[in-house]
């Protein structure tokens, strides 16, 4: 009995050690705002940031510190960060994360964090591209290995069309926009940052898929290594309950004007957001739940890379997503039946 005891004393003794040990959390976001601003904005996992949410959660613990990292090279720079074990959470977009997991990349989707988000074909103000069909034999930009270019490429499918009828230039989001804005390429597919320059007069849209199939949304999540979660579920949970209260503030109403303002921090202006999320709801585009659409979203995505050539083996998902903190969170905060969840075929659940 004695020496239970004073086994039982030992564990406890190291459990207390390692809750109180240094340590750093690597989080990284696929994006960066303009002029290499260390802010990202779109989503809640942006506010989480700017306002402090997940910093806010872990003040009880000083001897944990948050790093953030912020890629101007988007998804497939943040894979390398992963492969290197440099990052231990990511807000990532959908097809990197595929790719990633194609090439054996140990994370979790913990929580979504930017779904339901359109993707935008932009042009010249005079330009005589109105349809994607009007793209063949153009200059068109696109951010390859992002989900804005898995995508790109679905849209382009349903309209009996591949990347090899264009001329396509692989350029970030920053390229992009200055090469269009000079007339140097005739279009760009992209996310929000292209209203950036719609608001300044320089590009119109010539095709959006908001307001169309949800096969053509873009979803990312908010994903974390394997290791991490293993090593420190209590630090997920902690981070995941921190993010979970950024996206009940992100996705009310009577935010929304704030909610803009916060994300202005990224250099870009309320007018953009503004443009990008009218006529949807908050709640909508800031859902975190894993529910069965967002599940079925990626096995098509996975699916649909693999018969593209964008990835070169199939990927499962099953097993890649990890919901348990996420019940937690949203059990603590009462907020289990705030969002709505939404059934495989992209229909509300009833």
């Amino acid at each position: 009995m004695i020496y239970r005891r004073t086994v039982l004393a030992g564990l406890a003794a190291t459990t207390v050690a390692r809750a109180d040990e240094p340590i750093t959390i690597r989080f990284g976001f696929a994006n960066v705002g303009v002029d290499n601003r260390q802010f990202s904005g779109g989503n809640f996992i942006a506010t989480a940031h700017a306002d402090h949410y997940i910093d806010n959660e872990l003040k009880d613990r000083p001897g944990v510190k948050i790093e953030y990292s912020f890629f101007k090279g988007a998804g497939p720079a943040v894979n390398e960060a992963f492969a290197n074990g440099q990052l231990d959470f990511a807000s990532h977009g959908d097809l990197p994360e595929i790719i990633g997991r194609a090439n054996g990349l140990k994370t979790r989707h913990v929580l979504a964090g930017g779904a339901h988000a359109p993707l935008y074909l932009a042009v010249p103000p005079n330009s005589d591209i109105h349809t994607i069909k009007d793209l063949k034999g153009r200059k068109v930009a696109l951010f390859r290995g992002t989900n804005n270019h898995l995508a790109a490429v679905k849209v382009l499918a349903a309209n009996g069309m591949t990347e090899r009828d264009f001329q396509g230039i692989n350029m970030d989001e920053a390229s992009a926009n200055a090469a269009l804005a000079t007339r140097n390429i005739d279009a760009a597919f992209g996310n929000y940052g292209l209203l950036l320059l719609v608001d300044q007069g320089l590009a119109k849209i010539a095709y959006t898929t908001k307001g169309g199939s949800p096969a053509f949304e873009r979803q990312s999540t908010l994903v974390a290594s394997e290791r991490f979660v293993t090593d420190h579920p209590d630090l997920v949970q902690r981070v995941i309950t921190g993010a979970v209260k950024a996206a009940y503030w992100s996705s009310q109403e009577q935010n929304r004007d704030a909610l803009f303002d916060i994300w202005v921090r990224s250099g870009r202006p309320a007018s953009v957001y503004r443009a990008d999320f009218a006529g949807q709801t908050l709640k909508y585009r800031n859902t975190p739940l894993i529910d069965d659409y967002l599940i079925e979203a990626y096995r098509q995505q996975a699916k649909q890379a693999r018969e593209y050539g964008l990835i070169r083996r199939d990927v499962s998902v099953d097993g890649w997503f990890e919901p348990r903190f996420l019940n937690v969170a949203l059990k603590q905060l009462n907020l289990e039946h705030f969002w709505t969840r939404y059934a495989a075929d992209g229909k509300p659940e009833t």
